[in-house]
């Protein structure tokens, strides 16, 4: 093993203590130095016999994550990257549904089910920032999305506005002016939704468009049937679109459906976006035009605030607040 660390140690270009440091987590060093010291030890393949070392430092080698709903392609495919990333750091992954309840959300900030994990990823939607922010958990925490006050812990986010002022501008730019947006949940206090109907609202300033409000459909999920009930609102309304922008990529494959049934043309009557590029847009007909944000990233930076976290002994490392890259990805809706 002396050798292994070793390579590991020579790869980063630190010493083999500093390395054994950042295995064991019995010593406080530099997050800059961590993440330059996982990094080589993921290059070269080593892995360390982490239970034992786990034992003896009082963890258990098992990080929690919470999600609104399991079934979601969306969190589907973010727990499949953060369960992938944590297999590389020789952690397991329990992964809980809370379906946007105060309640267990609430019980799983503060340990109510016992202290199992070393730490917690969590999207919350039903908390408020106050709750949030008025919350000790009980554990290393990081928050996915917008219902993290600032500083109050570790949050990983896309910019929702920039990247929805980017899907309207594009609609907007083809010549679309009676832009549709489909997503706003004002029974929850999940921001997520408000920040994409401000980037919205700006991209059609910036175009010389009104916000009508006959335009803009409020929903009670982010499902594909909330998604079609939307469009039909729509398409029976007083004004009807020639663009949508929907707030998830299930809101849009739910309107797209109806957009076929009521013989809409798509995208040449109406144009569609969507938002987080789950796979099942990539083969509806046509293939469905997308913000898409680097869910990898988001795995790998959430995975990496815990690390620094969990290793930092009296937990002194200060809270983060990053966001993720995303890219508009062009395909036939749009």
């Amino acid at each position: 093993m002396s050798s292994r660390l070793k390579d590991v140690a020579v790869r980063a270009g630190v010493s083999v203590r500093t390395v054994s440091n950042v295995v064991s987590g019995t010593a406080a060093v530099a997050p800059a130095t961590r993440r330059r010291v996982q990094e080589a030890i993921d290059e070269l393949g080593y892995r360390p016999n982490l239970a034992a070392r786990s034992l003896r430092a009082g963890r258990t080698g098992i990080i929690g994550l919470a999600i609104p709903e399991l079934h979601s392609p969306y969190f589907g495919e973010l727990a499949g990257l953060l369960v992938d990333e944590a297999r590389r750091r020789s952690w397991t992954v329990i992964i809980d549904q809370t379906r946007g309840d105060a309640d267990a959300e609430r019980r799983l900030l503060t340990g109510g089910g016992g202290r199992v994990v070393d730490g917690l990823i969590i999207s919350p939607w039903a908390l408020d920032p106050a709750e949030l922010a008025a919350t000790g958990p009980a554990v290393p925490l990081v928050l996915l999305g917008e219902r993290s006050p600032r500083g109050a812990a570790d949050r990983v986010a896309v910019d929702n506005v920039a990247a929805a002022e980017e899907a309207t501008a594009h609609l907007a730019g083809a010549g679309r002016t009676r832009i549709a947006a489909i997503g706003l949940q004002p029974h929850l206090h999940n921001g997520t939704a408000l920040l994409r109907a401000e980037g919205h609202r700006r991209a059609l300033d910036r175009a010389g468009l009104p916000l009508l409000p006959a335009l803009c459909r409020p929903v009670a999920a982010l499902h594909r049937a909330d998604g079609a009930a939307a469009m039909a609102e729509l398409l029976d309304g007083p004004v009807v679109p020639d663009a949508v922008f929907a707030f998830s990529d299930e809101l849009a494959l739910g309107a797209l459906h109806v957009a076929h049934e009521r013989g809409v043309r798509v995208p040449e009557d109406i144009a569609i976006v969507g938002f987080d590029d789950i796979e099942d847009g990539r083969y509806s007909h046509p293939p469905l035009t997308t913000v898409a944000p680097d869910k990898r990233q988001i795995a790998e930076r959430s995975l990496q605030c815990l690390a620094d976290r969990i290793y930092s002994p009296g937990n002194t490392v200060p809270p983060q607040d990053l966001t993720v890259p995303h890219r508009l990805v062009l395909r036939g809706t749009a």
